[in-house]
């Protein structure tokens, strides 16, 4: 799932979603295409949706099967939805020309299928415990809805990037962290558009730092839900550090590079500010921490 969301960023960077042509699941009209740098970047974008595809149903007849956990069949049904789904919406982009509004949401989609099976991972392993019962944990209810709000929210930021994308307006903001040299620029087009992602990704770091401090008060420093915490800031202080990166490398050879360590950063925020919203269902207000959950890494 991971390769998938980095897949379909770099067929996207690269301009190469029309590298098939028209044709869907034929590549140009050939299951095996002719050698061009498009055709090939997105025909293995298409082949490694399918293989997983196949992997996905198989873990989902197993879990199933063979899984007591209820929270395991929710994990491993909504990966398979929003799979099925963003394999839709890529054809659908494929064969009918999208808007890209209508093609933001694919990265969308393919974000929640990340999570979703993250999710269903970290219950077979020894983060399991805290996804099903909590961590032992005390949390205010007004940190619970905080924490189900910035997950929510960096949602939000996740679309207005891949709007920014989709749209080709990264370059309506020149030079980083001020926009064309001025700290609130002309709000028109491309400009606009990038400079409302910039304002809502710091918004988002800053409400995790204050999560931070908060959560520092009421956890205990070995359970999971400050670790993820903790670990969900570092990530979005890194997630907006690429995105100066991805601003500043445009016109250079590495913006590829740039570009791809911003989708991979804002992945992995994502998947912990999951993991950390379902942890953080279980942080009843009353009883003492009864044992400290497994350190994440």
């Amino acid at each position: 799932m991971f390769l998938i969301l980095l897949m379909g960023a770099l067929v996207t960077k690269t301009e190469s979603g029309r590298g098939c042509g028209d044709d869907w699941p034929l590549c140009n009209g050939q299951f095996v295409p002719a050698y061009t740098i498009e055709s090939m970047i997105e025909y293995s974008h298409r082949f490694v949706v399918g293989i997983v595809g196949i992997i996905l149903l198989v873990t989902t007849i197993l879990v199933l099967l063979y899984s007591h956990r209820k929270d395991a069949k929710w994990y491993v049904g909504g990966a398979m939805a929003f799979t099925v789904l963003q394999a839709i919406l890529g054809a659908m982009a494929v064969i009918w020309p999208q808007s890209g509004p209508v093609l933001a949401l694919h990265f969308g989609f393919s974000l929640l299928s990340f999570a979703f099976t993250l999710l269903l991972y970290l219950v077979f392993t020894k983060f399991g415990d805290a996804l099903h019962r909590g961590d032992g944990t005390r949390l205010t209810k007004g940190v619970r809805a905080a924490i189900w709000g910035i997950l929510i929210y960096s949602y939000v930021v996740v679309y207005l990037g891949a709007f920014v994308r989709h749209t080709e307006s990264t370059g309506g903001c020149i030079g980083w962290p001020l926009c064309n040299g001025q700290v609130i620029p002309e709000l028109g087009g491309a400009t606009g558009i990038v400079f409302m992602h910039r304002v809502a990704a710091a918004v988002l770091g800053i409400a995790i730092l204050v999560l931070f401090l908060v959560v520092r008060k009421q956890a205990h420093t070995d359970s999971a839900i400050y670790q993820a915490t903790r670990l969900s800031l570092v990530l979005v202080i890194l997630q907006i550090l690429s995105g100066g990166f991805v601003t500043l490398a445009m016109g250079y050879d590495i913006y590829l590079v740039a570009s791809m360590l911003h989708a991979l950063l804002i992945s992995c925020l994502f998947g912990i500010m999951c993991y950390l919203g379902i942890t953080s269902l279980h942080a009843e207000e009353g009883k003492v921490r009864a044992y400290a959950a497994p350190r994440l890494p």
